[in-house]
């Protein structure tokens, strides 16, 4: 039976550091497996790459950023049984339609704040991208394998052009 109650729109945004590592934050509502990238809800008539930047800054201080690619479709997931997300127009939603975009940090990791007010993470930490579908809630985690696969050709671009600096040097 297919649900009823609609998606709600959303980004989500694997942002890299230079060697290609990709950020990671822990929730602060959850336990064990709770580390995701940063997501958010799109505002009514926002551009969805818009919103991925006010969603990176506002989850994690981060406005230093170079743009690399744009998923080529939207991913969703539903919520498992027991999750429920709530609107402030107290709108349900049976899980979450997501446009993907992967940008590049360029700034200082001082940079990076988890600890804002009305914080969603307490933690952060740089991982290799074969490791982030493993480190996320189970029911992400085969949007995350898509994300993964589509942006990898990209990822790898930017450890290739890590490993000439690093050459180079």
């Amino acid at each position: 039976m297919k649900n009823s109650k609609p998606y709600r729109p959303n980004v989500g945004i694997m942002l890299l550091n230079g060697d290609g590592d990709v950020f990671l934050a822990h929730r602060v509502d959850s336990r064990e497996k709770a580390w995701q990238m940063p997501q958010g809800g799109i505002d009514a008539g926002e551009d969805e790459y818009a919103a991925a930047l006010r969603e990176l800054f506002e989850e994690t201080g981060v406005k230093s950023v170079r743009p690399i690619a744009e998923s080529t479709k939207w991913y969703t997931y539903d919520f498992p049984a027991g999750v429920r997300f709530v609107s402030e127009k107290k709108k349900t939603y049976a899980g979450q339609t997501q446009k993907w975009f992967l940008l590049q940090f360029t700034g200082d990791e001082s940079e990076i704040r988890v600890d804002r007010d009305h914080a969603e993470f307490n933690a952060w930490k740089w991982a290799r991208i074969e490791e982030i579908a493993d480190a996320v809630v189970d029911f992400k985690r085969d949007v995350y394998r898509q994300v993964v696969n589509e942006f990898m050709p990209f990822v790898d671009a930017v450890r290739e052009d890590a490993k000439k600096k690093q050459t180079s040097a």
